[in-house]
């Protein structure tokens, strides 16, 4: 590792000027007197600072041309982290936790000063002591990747490996996953697991662990104590439910969605409340939420891509549609405005593309609400051109489920029947 990674120009110039070098403590004079770690840099920052970690553990940079004085306080050799695996407790249950990346998967790394996938499942389980308490973990790496870079045949890897522990001594698997397309994951394992007998708990992180603020211990506590007590089965999200650490949520993984960039409560149930609330160690169900297995659990674990989701806007080149058809997609998910409408200037391609034999189904970009085609001329008319409402399922949910049906049907018709059936509870009422 370079004594000085990521400094260039002016800003190396500095450190080498005063023997300084990443990983010293230092005390910083400018305009005012600060203490705290020389970090690494970005790979794509200016030349103009320096940054410090404070004792609050946030960093801050200071302009190079301002610091008056800077002084050695400490030099600290970076080294690498002891491990140390929990000791097994026979009387407690087992647990599987697949790490899969993102952020709660993350630290900062020393090397080149971003937030990087480095945690692997084992220093997740040992840096958060608690878990030993409430179960024997077993860790697994699956794959360590942010979210954004997951595709289907991710999400197939991670329903293989949980369906791969089903007949297992497992009372529940946690999968720690990057937040930013955790509902798309939750999603395709709810469809393609449907009537799983053992639950599974998507948790993520919001803030990374190096942070104060972080929010990936108690996370993944909860989701332990909710697989271990809870008697329930099932796909869940499990995060925090306020922006202080007073409650956690397990969100059912189809009718769950990413509302915020940043606050820990970022995820919401869409079209009702969370289907537990972990609050005070007691877990409390909603009363409302009555999910029971529907029938044998036969996973289907196939996706095709061969799907669009499309948002409808004022002014939306209608021939998109042609490229769909043209490039030989099968469906075409509608994100439409308010009851589930799109302009009259998309309809001649959308009677092309139910020409074509492509299904074609109807969501709305508003948050909340059913689709209700039959109220406004409008609508009908996209009735009649083959369009199929989708009540209130989530746009993205309904993209993911388009793709499992497709990849589990013979034809277009049979992924058209999979679609109307209320499958993974992705219609509430």
């Amino acid at each position: 590792m370079s004594s000085h990674s990521g400094y260039r120009g002016k800003s190396l110039s500095f450190l080498q000027k005063n023997n300084l070098q990443v990983g010293d403590i230092v005390s910083v004079a400018t305009d005012v007197d600060y203490s705290g770690m020389i970090m690494p840099r970005y790979e794509y920052s200016d030349d103009e600072h320096v940054v410090l970690k404070l004792k609050s553990g946030y960093n801050i940079g200071l302009e190079v041309d301002k610091i008056k004085k800077v002084k050695i306080e400490s030099t600290v050799e970076l080294k690498k982290e002891t491990i140390q695996q929990p000791q097994t407790n026979p009387n407690l249950p087992k647990l599987l936790l697949v790490s899969t990346g993102g952020t709660i998967a993350s630290k900062v790394d020393y090397r080149t000063g971003g937030v990087t996938p480095a945690l692997t499942a084992a220093e997740l389980n040992a840096t958060v002591p608690e878990l030993a308490e409430i179960a024997n973990i077993d860790t697994e790496v699956l794959f360590s990747e942010y979210s954004e870079n997951l595709l289907p045949e991710h999400w197939k890897k991670i329903a293989e490996k949980i369906n791969s522990c089903v007949q297992s001594e497992y009372k529940g698997i946690i999968v720690a996953h990057g937040t930013d397309t955790m509902q798309y994951t939750a999603a395709a394992l709810s469809f393609a697991l449907v009537n799983i007998p053992i639950p599974i708990a998507l948790v993520g992180s919001q803030r990374s662990s190096d942070r104060p603020s972080s929010d990936a211990a108690l996370n993944l506590i909860s989701a332990a104590k909710f697989l271990v007590e809870c008697d329930t089965t099932g796909i869940y999200v499990v995060m925090h439910n306020t922006t202080s650490d007073d409650e956690v949520a397990c969100h059912w993984g189809t009718r769950v969605r990413k509302n915020h960039t940043s606050k820990r409560n970022a995820f919401q149930t869409i079209g009702g409340l969370p289907a537990f609330i972990i609050k005070n160690d007691k877990i409390i169900k909603n009363q409302q939420f009555n999910y029971v297995r529907k029938r044998e659990y036969v996973p289907k674990i196939n996706f095709d891509t061969r799907v669009a989701l499309v948002k409808y806007y004022p002014g939306l080149d209608s021939s998109i549609i042609n490229y769909i058809i043209e490039a030989g997609y099968k469906a075409i998910i509608f994100e439409g405005t308010g009851l589930g409408h799109i302009g009259k200037t998309m309809y001649e391609n959308v009677a092309k593309a139910k020409k074509k034999g492509l299904f074609m189904g109807m969501t709305s970009q508003c948050i909340d609400g059913m689709v209700c085609m039959t109220v406004y001329e409008s609508g009908r008319d996209l009735l009649n051109l083959g369009i199929i409402p989708l009540a209130n399922m989530i746009p993205e949910t309904a993209l993911v489920k388009a793709m499992w049906a497709l990849g589990n049907s013979k034809n277009v018709q049979e992924m058209e029947v999979l679609m109307k059936e209320n499958i993974a509870s992705e219609f509430s009422d």
